[in-house]
Parts: C-alpha cells; structure tokens; sequence
C-alpha cells in the first residue's frame, strides 16, 4: 500500500524519517570520512580538510538521492532537483552538526588518520548528527518536504 508521504503521522511518520535521515547519513558519511582521510592524508590544513568534507558529503548524498530516480526514468537535470530538494535541509544540518562535534572534541581536527581519536570523534559525530537530524527530517516530510519530495520516485520504474 502506498502512502502519500506527506499524510503520515505517528510512527509510519518517525520511521520514515529515520529511513530518510539513515539514507542521508550514507551519503555524509561516504563523502566525510573520505574528504577527511584525503586532507589529513595530503597534509591538508583543518579549513580545506572540513570544506573537503562538506563538499564530498554533499555529492555524494546528492548522487544517493539521485539514483533511483534517474532509475524511475527521470531526466537528470529534474533528478538534480529533485535531489535538491529532497536532501539540501538534512544534509546541511548533519554536515553543521557532525563538522561541529569534531571542532569541540578536543584534538579531534588535528588527530591523524593513525589516531584512535581522529575515528572515534568521526564516528561519534556522524552519529550525534544523525540524532539531531532525524527530528528535522520528520517536521519535513510531515510537511510534505524534505525526503517527502523523492518518496514518489522510490517506487516508480523506467518505462
């Protein structure tokens, strides 16, 4: 049975906004921890490691988004912004939540890729933003926004 998901409520509406938030936790953390490995790896400074970061976590969560519903059969551009839409919000927050959790924990953005500390703050982060953001994902797609925006296209196929 499929749900308009802007119309759920109660637990169907938190779970679908854990889904979202866990889908958008793949794609930040796939580009976070990549961006993170590649500056400290290249000897990068703490600015261009967390602009690295951020940037990688947006193409990626972007791209996540994206593919099934170029799959469905929409064009690209349309699917960039429907991807857009669907993820800008949560992603923004996650990425301001984890990149800040790592700024606080002292050490954590000078610790090297050898470092318990630079894995477990990176961890730790990824899941304090997680937290933070599923409440966020869950006023959007109550309001029919957010990952409320891809929820369509999920179940479509390509002609």
């Amino acid at each position: 049975m499929e749900h308009d998901a802007g119309s759920l409520t109660g637990r169907a509406l938190t779970s679908s906004a854990i889904s979202a938030t866990a889908h958008c936790l793949t794609g930040c953390a796939i580009g976070e921890i990549l961006g993170m490995v590649l500056a400290t790896w290249w000897g990068w400074g703490n600015l261009a490691s967390i602009v690295l970061a951020i940037v990688l976590a947006f193409l990626f969560g972007y791209s996540l988004t994206m593919r099934p519903v170029l799959r469905a059969g929409v064009g690209f551009r349309r699917a960039v912004g429907v991807a857009f839409a669907a993820d800008t919000v949560s992603i923004t927050v996650m990425e301001i939540m984890d990149n800040a959790f790592i700024l606080v924990v002292p050490g954590a953005i000078a610790a090297g890729l050898g470092d318990a500390l630079f894995w477990w703050s990176l961890i730790v982060s990824l899941a304090v933003a997680f937290v933070i953001t599923v409440p966020v994902n869950r006023i959007l797609i109550a309001r029919g926004r957010g990952h409320a925006v891809v929820h369509a296209y999920h179940h479509m196929s390509a002609p």
